[in-house]
């Protein structure tokens, strides 16, 4: 048999090797006051936070402070309802827009090379949502006396102001779900079982379906 030493009183012990006993010294819990932590510059960071907002959108100004990002649904069955931002729009929404994807973040829009468009609905919306930037948008020219094709005119150069609304555009409202109601007889009569089922084996058993129509057609 082999015995461990017992570890001295208020030594730092390690983790032991092996299959051997954990060490649980809890020391008395002595000193609580020093574990408890405070933060009396709350109301003070508050503060600074927003100066340096300001402060930024101040240096950068007519521009809107950051990019205009897609809205996009967030994962997982509880939160999926909703609508927030996201990374970048995809090359499909640019392109259903007209922006080219090398020009998107010259002009202020944010680039996602790894989203997907999984529904006509979602890319309908962002594309929605460029046409609508791109109509607003008023390109400044690099040099005042050289103006290029794309700048806009010095009308809307001086009539330009920047933006306040978070996220440069305001985020699509979603459509209203329906409304309570009471249910009819009509609606319990109804077998709503059978017609899924029916439904789900017409899908599942559309291509064999097609394959043998097409194979009588041919035998005649």
């Amino acid at each position: 048999f082999f015995f461990l030493p017992r570890p001295r009183a208020g030594a730092a012990q390690k983790m032991v090797r092996h299959n051997n006993v954990v060490p649980n010294q809890h020391f008395h819990k002595t000193l609580w006051q020093d574990h408890v932590k405070t933060w009396f510059d709350q109301a003070a960071r508050k503060k600074r936070r927003r100066l340096k907002r300001a402060a930024k959108a101040a240096a950068v100004a007519p521009r809107p402070v950051g990019l205009l990002r897609p809205a996009v649904h967030p994962p997982t069955n509880k939160y999926n309802y909703k609508l927030r931002q996201g990374r970048g729009f995809t090359f499909a929404e640019l392109k259903e827009a007209g922006i080219n994807k090398k020009q998107a973040r010259s002009i202020g829009v944010a680039v996602d090379h790894r989203r997907r468009n999984r529904s006509a609905e979602s890319l309908q919306l962002n594309s929605q949502r460029l046409k609508e930037y791109k109509a607003a948008l008023i390109v400044f020219p690099k040099k005042r006396n050289k103006v290029k094709a794309g700048d806009s005119s010095k009308e809307e150069i001086a009539s330009a102001v920047q933006t306040k609304v978070k996220g440069i555009l305001k985020m699509p409202e979603l459509p209203k779900g329906e409304e309570a109601m009471v249910i009819t007889d009509e609606m319990k009569s109804d077998d709503v079982f059978h017609k899924l089922r029916l439904l789900r084996a017409d899908y599942r058993l559309y291509g064999i379906r097609q394959k043998n129509q097409l194979a009588a057609k041919a035998k005649e």
